[in-house]
Order: C-alpha cells, then sequence, then structure tokens
C-alpha cells in the first residue's frame, strides 16, 4: 500500500527512485545513478528531463532503436487484436512469423520462447534428447564442450559451466555434463570430443567477455570438426545476431552455418522479450508434445513483432548500416590511442575498448560518460562496451568518441 503523502510517481526525481531500488528491489544488478523515463531512437531522457546517448543499446536488444515505428505499429496493432492464448491453441501470428524467421536462419523450423537463457536452455536440451535419439549417446551420459569466458545466460544450467565466478559462487551444486576449453582454439575441442559429446556450444563473438573475437578460421575449422565428428554447432547468436556485426549473424563472416542458432534480444524489437532457436527438421524433430514448452513463447504479440524483425532484415539495410557506421565508430575509437585505449575489437557496430588500468576503472570511465550525456557499459576492469543502436548518426558516433577523449584526457 502506498504510504500517505507519498508523492506520485510522475513527481519522483533521480534521488527518489534510486531510493526506491535500494530499498525495494534486489540488489543483482549495480547501475549506474541514471533513471531513464523515455528513450527514442537512440537518445534517452531521464526523469529530471537530462538527455543521453545510449551507447549500450540494451545489450543489443535495441539494435532499432528505442521506439521504431514500424516495430511499435505493428506492436499496437496487435495489442487491439490478441496478446496471449498460451500454445494450447493457434494463433495467427505465429505461423507466419516462424516460417520467416526459418527462412532468415536457412533452416527448417523454429522454437520460440522468450529470454536469451530460456533459448539457450532450449538448445541444450534439443541437443541431449539428439544425441540420444539420433547419436546413440547412452542415456544421462550427453555431454556439451563449451568455451572459457562465455556468457549464456544465468539459469543454475548455464552458469554451471560459467567460468565468471560473481555467476556461480554460492549456487550450486552445478549441472553436470559439460567440458570448458579455452575459445579460440581448435584443437582443444577437437582434443575434448568423446563418444558422449552431442554439440558444441560457442558465441561467434564473445560479448560479455568485452567483445572477444575469435581468430580468423576459428569458425569455420569448427563447423568442420563437429561435422566429421557428427556433434551439433550451437551458434549463440543472441547479441551478436540480427546485423549487429554488419551481417545477419555474425557466424556469416566465415560463412558457417551452425546447426542450430540460438536468438534473442533484438528479435523483440526493444519491445518485448523474444527469443528461439532455429535447425533443421533432422534436428527439432526430438522435440514432442509435452518435451518442452513456455506459456509466453510465442505469443502472438511477441510473434508480430518478431516477423516484423525478420521483414527489416530481410532488405539488407541494417546489415549495411551496421557495417558503414562500425567503420566509422572503429576509426575514432582507434584515433584515441594517444590518450589512454589500449585495444580496440571491433565488428560491425560492436566494440569493446580496453582502457589503460592506471587511469581509471572501465565501471569509474562508465560513470565519467553518464555524466557528460554517453551511456556504456563496463566488463572486466577497464573494458567497456559499445553497442549502438543501428539507427545511430554520424555526429551521434563523432559525439560518443570526442566524449571518451574528453574523460580520457581528463583523467591523464
Amino acid at each position: 500500500m502506498e504510504e500517505p503523502g507519498a508523492p506520485r510517481d510522475r513527481e519522483l526525481n533521480s534521488a527518489d527512485h534510486l531510493a526506491l531500488m535500494a530499498g525495494h528491489a534486489a540488489h543483482n544488478y549495480a547501475p549506474l545513478d541514471v533513471v531513464i523515463a523515455s528513450g527514442e531512437g537512440a537518445w534517452v531522457t531521464d526523469v529530471d528531463g537530462r538527455r543521453y546517448l545510449d551507447a549500450l543499446a540494451g545489450y543489443s536488444a535495441l539494435n532499432f532503436g528505442h521506439r521504431h515505428p514500424q516495430l511499435i505499429k505493428v506492436a499496437v496493432d496487435q495489442l487491439h487484436r490478441l496478446t496471449l492464448t498460451s500454445r494450447a491453441f493457434h494463433a495467427e501470428p505465429l505461423g507466419p512469423f516462424c516460417r520467416a524467421l526459418a527462412g532468415l536462419t536457412g533452416k527448417d523450423m523454429v522454437l520460440p520462447m522468450n529470454s536469451g537463457a530460456e533459448a539457450v536452455e532450449t538448445a541444450l536440451k534439443v541437443a541431449r534428447r539428439w544425441g540420444h535419439d539420433v547419436r546413440g549417446v547412452a542415456p544421462d551420459r550427453g555431454t556439451v564442450i563449451v568455451m572459457d569466458g562465455n556468457f549464456h545466460g544465468r539459469t543454475t544450467t548455464i552458469i554451471s559451466f560459467s567460468t565468471d565466478e560473481d555467476s556461480r559462487r554460492g549456487f550450486g551444486p552445478y549441472t553436470p555434463g559439460f567440458t570448458v576449453v579455452p575459445y579460440g582454439d581448435v584443437e582443444a575441442i577437437r582434443q575434448a570430443i568423446t563418444d558422449d559429446t552431442v554439440a558444441v556450444l560457442l558465441e561467434p563473438i564473445q560479448g560479455e567477455a568485452g567483445v572477444i573475437i575469435p581468430p580468423d578460421g576459428f569458425l569455420r575449422e569448427v563447423r568442420e570438426l563437429c561435422t566429421r565428428d557428427g556433434v551439433l554447432l550451437i551458434a549463440d547468436e543472441i547479441q551478436s545476431g540480427l546485423a549487429r556485426t554488419g551481417r545477419t549473424f555474425a557466424c556469416d563472416h566465415e560463412d558457417v552455418a551452425p546447426d542450430v542458432y540460438v536468438l534473442g534480444k533484438a528479435l523483440g524489437g526493444g519491445i518485448m522479450p523474444v527469443s528461439a532457436i532455429a535447425a533443421d527438421r533432422a534436428v527439432m524433430d526430438v522435440i514432442t508434445p509435452g518435451s518442452h514448452g513456455s506459456t509466453f513463447g510465442g505469443n502472438p504479440l511477441a510473434a508480430a513483432i518478431g516477423h516484423e524483425v525478420v521483414r527489416m532484415l530481410s532488405t539488407g539495410h541494417w546489415q549495411q548500416r551496421a557495417t558503414e557506421l562500425g567503420a566509422v565508430l572503429t576509426a575514432g575509437l582507434q584515433s584515441l590511442t594517444d590518450v589512454g585505449v589500449v585495444a580496440v575489437r571491433s565488428r560491425g557496430l560492436w566494440a569493446g575498448v580496453d582502457i589503460d588500468q592506471t587511469l581509471m576503472s572501465g565501471k569509474e570511465l562508465c560513470r565519467r560518460l553518464a555524466d557528460r550525456g554517453v551511456l556504456a557499459k563496463d566488463t572486466h576492469g577497464s573494458t567497456i562496451r559499445l553497442a549502438p543502436p543501428l539507427v545511430v548518426e554520424d555526429a551521434d558516433l563523432e559525439l560518443l568518441v570526442d566524449t571518451l577523449r574528453t574523460v580520457l584526457v581528463a583523467a591523464g
């Protein structure tokens, strides 16, 4: 019950909201002291009226920016028609969405879910049942090879093979059946494959780790290895997919087609949590009625939005935009090596930037950027991640780089 005399929500300022969060919300995040009230395109405004350039885009969930009019229209139209039925019945938007997404991925079938972690869990279940039913692995023996430095979500099973102690500590006992190998090391994967291996799960580019790009040819070699040994290649394209890197999927940079795509984030257009896996019938047919599901997975509103996202991606416009603007961003970031930037890793409109750790931490850098109207996210000490919406303009990127230079110069 609201306390007597408490201000209405519309009257709360940033300090009021921060106090509410500190007092009533679980502390599973440590966000910057910015309370966003509205957004449009690549820009957001806080409750006190201050504008910021969003250089994170919801970890790629907002590839098309905040409230893209095309996506908002589809969402509003569907809101007036039908939002949920449960999968006990068919719903009009779902079949067309699945067909469109299957076409975009080049696969036969789609299994829709909600969050990215759910999609990863779905891929793992499919791989293990496929390993049992098709590969002939004995019950309860199917193993999956995963990469050091991975980030696939924070469910109990996923954190069981995480190498991030913050994600794991205190949450055991952990789910067995995973073998961790160094990212980018094909030979380590080769040696880890056994008769019980059902899949190799990897991020084509490791986002949470700091936009880590594997060695040239790594994805092709893993694809060849999986094909040779008869195990599935699962590509987690939740952050890297859907035009972020300048191609529809990051795997496309090496002309690699995984057996299973794991998709999410931008698939919901920044409006709904929408995720899915896509695979050919020979893999997906191991899923039978009752073996997997979700009340909200594939709901009509999510399907309508997801379908529009696929339509937008089918033109190639967003992929080209990410390529062209990515070149601008990369050049700008590389010009900062004289003021404290020690490494830049980028592909498309996505970059990991390492700064001289003697200057400040990545967290402190993000605080100082926010003070100057630019929102970014730190990771692993002195690294920040940049993933502006694909609707960003050249002038916005210039502002981003100039602000970063100003902060670094002041720290030097």
